[in-house]
């Protein structure tokens, strides 16, 4: 019997709707103007979603910051059937504190095996992205995992940490990571990589790289590191943006990746 999708646009209408009731459900509540004190009462309806197996929400251009992001995460806690999980945050000015509150807090949701997390433009820096990482490692079950950082002043030693953590997510299948208009460089694209080449069920992945100042060297150094994933059988890698600019430049990072022994889909963009 398929379940019965519940959404809602208003947070007022799902403060007041049977709560236990809801296993699916899809809440839309950008641009609304919701700060701390709103997302506490959001928290507060969600503890109480007990059945809750499946959520979208969309919180988006609202002012919610590090306070409201971390009780998000913890009002999910109670959710103790929580499988699929996509929290869309653009522009809530959540900062490092925030990330990582949310990611101390979606640690306890132990049953999540599919999890998306935008929080893109949200100065989250290096310490937001070390500490969302490391938090994610309880998270044993998950198989699919998508994160946008993007525009998030992240550098080198956050995309380290980040991937030294996510290293530890052993039975993630499915991984799409975005570090859109960062600072990155090359050390932290390849040690990136590096890391990941731990996540030895790891058959698709997706990164995002454009702007972050990785250079030709860099981009040969990360593909060489892609190449040694041992499941890996669908890439898709954006290099746009990063001084690469000569297409045989092009040529040498690209005959990097196709060193892969299990590769069947490749996809890879440079300008």
């Amino acid at each position: 019997m398929m379940q019965q999708i519940k959404q809602y646009y208003k947070l007022e209408e799902f403060l007041n709707s049977q709560l236990q009731s809801h296993q699916v459900l899809h809440i839309s509540l950008n641009n609304q103007s919701i700060d701390a004190i709103g997302a506490s009462d959001l928290d507060s309806a969600l503890a109480n979603c007990t059945n809750l197996q499946n959520l979208t929400l969309n919180l988006s251009g609202n002012q919610i910051g590090a306070i409201g992001t971390s009780g998000l995460g913890s009002s999910l806690v109670n959710c103790s059937n929580l499988s699929n999980l996509t929290l869309i945050l653009i522009g809530n000015q959540i900062g490092a504190l925030g990330a990582s509150g949310l990611g101390s807090a979606l640690a306890n949701c132990t049953n999540l095996s599919n999890l998306a997390i935008d929080l893109s433009c949200n100065d989250i820096l290096d310490d937001g992205a070390s500490g969302l990482g490391s938090f994610l490692v309880n998270c044993t079950k998950l198989s699919n995992l998508t994160l946008d950082l993007s525009y998030n002043e992240i550098g080198a030693n956050g995309a380290l940490c980040l991937g030294s953590a996510l290293a530890n997510c052993t039975n993630l299948s499915n991984l799409a990571l975005d570090f859109c208009g960062n600072e990155i460089r090359a050390i932290g694209a390849q040690g990136l990589c590096s890391a990941l080449a731990n996540c030895t069920n790891l058959s698709k992945l997706a990164l995002n790289l454009r702007g972050n100042q990785i250079g030709t060297i860099g981009a040969q150094d990360l593909c060489t590191a892609l190449a040694n994933y041992i499941n890996l059988s669908n890439l898709t890698l954006n290099l746009r943006q990063n001084q690469i600019n000569q297409k045989q430049q092009e040529l040498k990072v690209q005959s990097k990746c196709l060193k892969s022994k299990k590769l069947v889909i490749f996809k890879i963009k440079f300008q």
